[in-house]
């Protein structure tokens, strides 16, 4: 459907003609882009379609947090590539816009696409439930590049079918984003027909300005996915029924994905499903077991039957003359074990640090000890990082308990909520807070031999001391290249324990933690032949080989991938990155205006260059306050603020010089390149937050006014609209040389995108 109107004499003179030739023809004011008000297509007013632009920005901001957030727990593995469906919608958004002369209307198809992408995320989750032969290959994980935790568990060479995440991620790339296709036809047409194009983005600012708001809250008030869905559904049917196009059918398919979407899960009485801010948590109340996003993440173990290795510390300390630990800082405090087994030997207070609040709350309430109850532990509800890095007491004891999140922290950066713990910087921070002769112990399924070397180099470095390795079972040697199962490191320069193994020798644990407690596990127990005495095995520290270069790559703030083997772009990413950039350009080629086209190349780079910028202002928020999705939201909402007064700023003044704004943004980029992350991390508010918050926000206005002078005169706003957000998605996929470059230099990048926009010829209207 045009955005055309019929003359009131009923003559065709004006029928198939663009509102912008309308425009030119009564003498458009060149520099405002202003066009007169009048009746739109089908009758809709100036007003009614400003109302459009609001509601479609607050529709696609919505939908696309909402199908970030439901996909990544519903489509196996998609949780570690959630930049997928960002990309997806944005790649939707931009087809739509090129779209938006044509005939075919795409948002009548939205039901149908929406029921499709759902369907089809159910079928192979219901494959891979019920089928042991159906391995999902990411990347090798038997010898990866880059580890993902729970992604191990099915060998690929024992398979009977193995699909690489690859493929599933590109389907539904291009599902997702055909979803979104409807709604950026419908926000093409309303910015070619809305009379002013400044004033129309800003609406369409404001919406999505709303659209992070409201889902904050529902994520806040821990909101299931039918609620979302209903409010997004709720919106496309509104502009169906504007558009004459709401039909029956729609409706019941529309209900249909809604409810889908709300009784996907299982509702026995055994099973208590949960979304928090991060994760579809699903409890096993039998059981015990935290299920989050599909993959098993937690069990909580009553005290008396198993758990030992979180009783280790306190055990060595214990036997090799210590006196008990007083105050104690737990990250990852999650359900509780740590905790339950902390005040069994003495502790007097225990700073219990835990991100998510569901896991918090399941722990609370249901742990059959009930270590949360207990008034020596104070719960905290934050970020690790943010912790550590703000508080003013001092530690015998700080635990990095089993933290290993599986979901990146954004969709913007590749990077999970417990990068910016294991950096150098992160370790300095731990260093700070411990007691002159505290101790740092951290454990885990590290899974590669080469992330346990990293970690105890940068341990070393940091404290000065060689850090114990303790892998269990017992192994004498720990190489790069080998596979590792629950490994303790500890690390700090009290000599206790490290004299006591090299002394005594090995230390003897039970599988029964009550077995340990009247016992010295440097004296080897004898073995009982009760049923109920548990099993003694060994442990000792590891002598570490290094055969990888990858144990070698230390972490720091500024290339924060623990999980990645060095400075690289994994093999996965870069078949990714292929895969995904020729399926775009695919939808492009399909979904461009008829006859000769090009991109608008100007706005194309601007979208590029902008998405670089909230990658860096997410991830350097997220270094100062914490990685945390409120942290998220406030950085999206503050760049939708600066880009809304960018536009009143050009909107006031009219003369506006892009070359200065250029100026001032490439001034601030180089600085943001020239200065390292960590020189703002200690001194007082205006140092430590201000100035940061400055470089890492500030380039946001200078490109918003870049963009809103260059589309205000722009002949085209729905073409310069749709290439600005195919750009967009080009900057998304360019994030991955980030693992090669780091954040600051991915900076580069942008500033390069940059200087390509400059370069280009504006669009005259």
């Amino acid at each position: 459907m045009l955005l055309t109107r019929r003359p009131q004499d009923g003559s065709d003179a004006f029928a198939g003609a663009r509102v912008d030739d309308l425009c030119e023809m009564v003498a458009v004011k060149e520099n405002w882009g202003i066009m007169p008000v009048t009746k739109l297509a089908e009758g809709l007013s100036q007003r009614q379609i400003g109302f459009n632009l609001f509601l479609v920005g607050f529709l696609i901001l919505f939908l696309e947090l909402a199908c970030i957030r439901w996909f990544s727990a519903k489509v196996l593995f998609l949780q570690f590539f959630t930049n997928i469906v960002l990309l997806a919608a944005f790649l939707g958004m931009s087809c739509g816009c090129l779209a938006a002369r044509r005939s075919t209307n795409w948002l009548a198809l939205f039901p149908a696409l929406a029921f499709v992408t759902i369907a089809t995320a159910a079928v192979i989750m219901v494959l891979y439930s019920y089928w042991g032969g159906l391995v999902v290959d990411v990347g090798h994980q038997a010898s990866p590049q880059e580890v993902f935790f729970g992604t191990e568990y099915r060998n690929p060479d024992l398979a009977k079918f193995v699909v690489p995440i690859e493929a599933i991620a590109g389907l539904f790339f291009v599902l997702i984003a055909l979803m979104f296709v409807g709604l950026g036809q419908t926000l093409g047409r309303a910015f070619d027909a809305y009379p002013n194009r400044v004033v129309g983005y800003s609406l369409n600012i404001g919406g999505s300005l709303v659209g992070i708001v409201g889902f904050s809250l529902l994520s806040f008030a821990q909101a299931p996915p039918i609620v979302w869905f209903l409010i997004s559904s709720a919106g496309v049917v509104y502009l169906l029924y504007q558009d004459k196009a709401l039909s029956i059918m729609r409706l019941v398919i529309l209900a249909i994905v809604v409810g889908f979407t709300g009784f996907y899960i299982d509702r026995s009485d055994d099973h208590e499903m949960r979304w928090s801010p991060y994760y579809a948590v699903d409890y096993s109340k039998p059981k015990g077991e935290i299920t989050v996003n599909s993959i098993g993440h937690q069990v909580m173990v009553p005290f008396n039957t198993g758990g030992s290795s979180y009783s280790l510390i306190h055990l060595l300390q214990k036997h090799s003359g210590g006196a008990p630990f007083k105050d104690v800082m737990i990250i990852g405090a999650g359900s509780g074990n740590d905790l339950a087994h902390a005040l069994r030997f003495g502790v007097e207070r225990i700073d219990a640090v835990e991100i998510d609040p569901v896991i918090q709350d399941i722990g609370i309430q249901n742990h059959p000890d009930k270590p949360y109850q207990d008034p020596r532990v104070v719960p905290h509800l934050d970020d690790g990082r943010h912790f550590l890095r703000t508080t003013e007491r001092k530690y015998d004891l700080v635990v990095y308990a089993l933290v290993d999140s599986l979901i990146l922290h954004s969709g913007y950066a590749n990077i999970r909520l417990e990068s910016y713990l294991f950096t150098e910087q992160a370790f300095e921070d731990v260093r700070r807070v411990l007691k002159p002769d505290g101790i740092f112990v951290m454990y885990n399924y590290y899974r590669q031999g080469w992330i346990v070397q990293r970690v105890a180099a940068m341990a070393k470095q940091v404290f000065g001391c060689e850090a114990i390795v303790l892998p269990l079972p017992y192994a004498e040697t720990l190489t790069s290249s080998e596979a590792v199962g629950f490994t303790t490191i500890i690390a700090g320069c009290n000599p206790r324990i490290s004299t006591a193994f090299r002394e005594r020798g090995k230390f003897w644990l039970n599988s029964l933690p009550p077995e340990n407690l009247a016992v010295d596990g440097f004296d080897k127990p004898r073995q009982t032949a009760a049923a109920n005495s548990g099993d003694w095995v060994p442990l000792a520290p590891a002598r570490l080989v290094v055969d990888n270069e990858g144990a070698k790559q230390s972490t720091s703030d500024d290339w924060p991938f623990l999980y990645v083997s060095g400075k690289l772009i994994p093999d996965l990413t870069i078949r990714s990155m292929v895969l995904l950039g020729v399926l775009g350009l695919g939808m492009v080629f399909l979904f461009k205006p008829k006859g000769t086209w090009r991109p608008n190349n100007r706005m194309f780079f601007l979208g590029a260059a902008f998405m670089l910028l909230e990658t860096k202002a997410v991830v350097q928020m997220a270094l100062l306050f914490g990685s945390t999705w409120l942290v998220n939201s406030a950085v999206f909402f503050t760049a939708l603020l600066l880009i809304l007064a960018a536009n009143l700023y050009v909107l006031k003044v009219p003369s506006v010089r892009l070359a200065r704004h250029y100026a001032g943004l490439l001034v601030m980029l180089l600085a943001s390149v020239l200065v390292p992350l960590d020189t703002f991390l200690s001194g007082g508010i205006v140092w430590r937050y201000v100035i940061p918050c400055a470089l890492a926000l500030g380039p946001m206005f200078f490109a918003g006014v870049v963009f809103a002078r260059s589309f205000r005169d722009e002949a085209n706003p729905d073409q310069a609209f749709g290439s600005n957000i195919a750009g967009s998605v080009i900057g998304g996929l360019a994030e991955s040389f980030s693992t090669l470059l780091g954040f600051r230099y991915l900076l580069l990048v942008a500033i390069c995108f940059y200087l390509l926009s400059a370069w280009m010829p504006r669009g005259k209207a």
